[in-house]
């Protein structure tokens, strides 16, 4: 009988040996566009100290260098470049989120595959299709745990990072096919990988560095399980619906094997991933959403100081991110964890910011007249916001002004998800402002030409070569 990992690795391996759509490589280089875009800016994020940590870190461990860190240029094993790389993906939270099991699949499967296919020498259609697959299984993975009746991810109703978890076992999938694993071989991968994806989400509510680090230890992770595959470590076959499997232990067996299995390789969940317009906490966009139309609308800067009150209504399940403790969430501790409040992005938004509406800068530091504008923020659970959710983001903004006149926005998809998905142009407004934070203008033209070039480019390498400032 075949298991549940051997359908996976038979599907993975299809993509190496026969190809994915000519729509799904498109797709890819663009998800590989966006990650090298946030890993730059992350590079220049003032309040970003977890990826420099990182970096000492693993500079102290040394070992052969194969694989390239982005903006660093430091040379280092496959795991430990994967791990740099995927911490800065994931470090301002301006990654990608599949829908609706909300998570992140780029910025752990990107940077493990790039490091694979540095240290073996693939070329640049190799390192899409392992891309692609490595998405593809995170998703379904993820899509196995987002249970209907729940309106949630299991995931996420017990604190863990799906992100990471599933993360893993994608970047595993995505680094076996690079290092010419057989179906067998990434069966054992994803095996060994299972038996190190983590993640808690705690940091999103009350502080804490380490979940920047979750996609870079899931990136890491991935690549250290095919290397161990590759040389003997084997995984149980039955290591997703076992017992003491990978549902059983995460979610107590209930899982969608539907969800996770239909269609795969004919309907890709890969394509379903939506981009963030902006570098915060993805339940906190329709609330951007409705401040910006508000700003759009007429509403000044003048009379934002004449603000009484504001009302945010949001899906009941993303309170707990959003807004719990509020005591956090209307006085963050940093901007990162600005990131993670509605009432702060809110706050922003209202007040205005650059890019596509807010950009990594308006995030640099807190700012006296957001915070005190995010004391006067609510959060409530909206009705219609929670039936929607997690198919897509909704919200509602009430802004009562001092003067009795009451303003409000609803927005039923924020901008960026399925109904509303960015434009070609507008992600390389997205590109151009994360990568110039690092990178002379005309090298960031360079890098975003090379990076829509991937599918046939002969090396990889050559692309993480201009992630590197050239001396001015």
């Amino acid at each position: 009988m075949t298991t549940h990992v051997q359908r996976l690795a038979e599907f993975a391996v299809r993509c190496r040996d026969q190809g994915v759509p000519e729509r799904v490589r498109a797709d890819v280089a663009g998800r590989v566009t966006d990650v090298l875009g946030n890993c730059l800016a992350a590079h220049a994020d003032p309040d970003g100290d977890a990826a420099p940590a990182v970096l000492r870190a693993v500079r102290r461990w040394g070992g052969t260098g194969e694989a390239t860190a982005v903006g660093s240029g430091d040379r280092l094993p496959a795991p430990s470049a994967a791990l740099v790389n995927g911490t800065l993906a994931h470090a301002l939270d301006y990654d990608d989120t599949h829908l609706p099991s909300v998570l992140h699949p780029s910025a752990p499967v990107v940077p493990a595959a790039l490091a694979a296919a540095e240290a073996t020498g693939a070329d640049g259609a190799a390192l899409v299709a392992a891309v692609a697959a490595g998405i593809e299984v995170c998703n379904r993975l993820g899509m196995a745990s987002y249970l209907p009746e729940a309106r949630n991810s299991l995931f996420f109703e017990r604190g863990q990072h799906a992100t990471s978890i599933c993360g893993t076992l994608g970047a595993a999938v995505a680094a076996g096919l690079l290092f010419g694993l057989a179906e067998d071989g990434i069966a054992h991968a994803t095996g060994v990988a299972a038996s190190m994806g983590a993640g808690l989400l705690e940091a999103n509510r009350t502080g804490g560095t380490i979940k920047r680090a979750h996609c870079g230890w899931a990136a890491h992770c991935g690549v250290s399980a095919a290397v161990l595959a590759l040389e003997g470590v084997t995984g149980p076959p039955t290591v997703l619906e076992g017992r003491f499997g990978f549902f059983g232990a995460w979610l107590d067996s209930r899982y969608d094997e539907s969800a996770m299995l239909f269609a795969l390789g004919r309907r890709w969940e890969l394509l379903r991933t939506v981009y963030k317009p902006y570098p915060t906490n993805h339940f906190t966009h329709p609330g951007i959403d409705c401040a910006l139309a508000l700003r759009a609308d007429g509403l000044r800067p003048a009379e934002v100081d004449e603000v009484e009150e504001v009302e945010l209504g949001v899906a009941a399940p993303v309170l707990r991110t959003i807004a719990e403790p509020r005591e956090e969430k209307v006085r963050p501790r940093t901007p990162y964890h600005a990131k993670f409040s509605g009432p702060y992005t809110v706050a922003a938004a209202l007040l205005g910011g650059g890019g596509l509406g807010l950009a990594a800068d308006d995030f640099a530091a807190l700012t006296p007249d957001r915070l005190a504008l995010a004391a006067r923020v609510r959060c409530v659970a909206d009705e219609r916001a929670s039936e929607i959710f997690p198919r897509a983001f909704a919200a509602v903004l009430r802004v009562r002004l001092r003067g009795g006149a009451l303003l409000e926005h609803r927005v039923d998809s924020s901008r960026g998800g399925p109904e509303r998905p960015l434009t070609r142009e507008e992600l390389a407004v997205k590109f151009r402002a994360n990568a110039g934070r690092a990178l002379p203008a005309d090298q960031v033209e360079a890098l975003l030409a090379a990076a829509r070039e991937l599918p046939v480019s002969p090396s990889p390498a050559a692309l993480l070569r201009l992630t590197v400032a050239r001396p001015r």
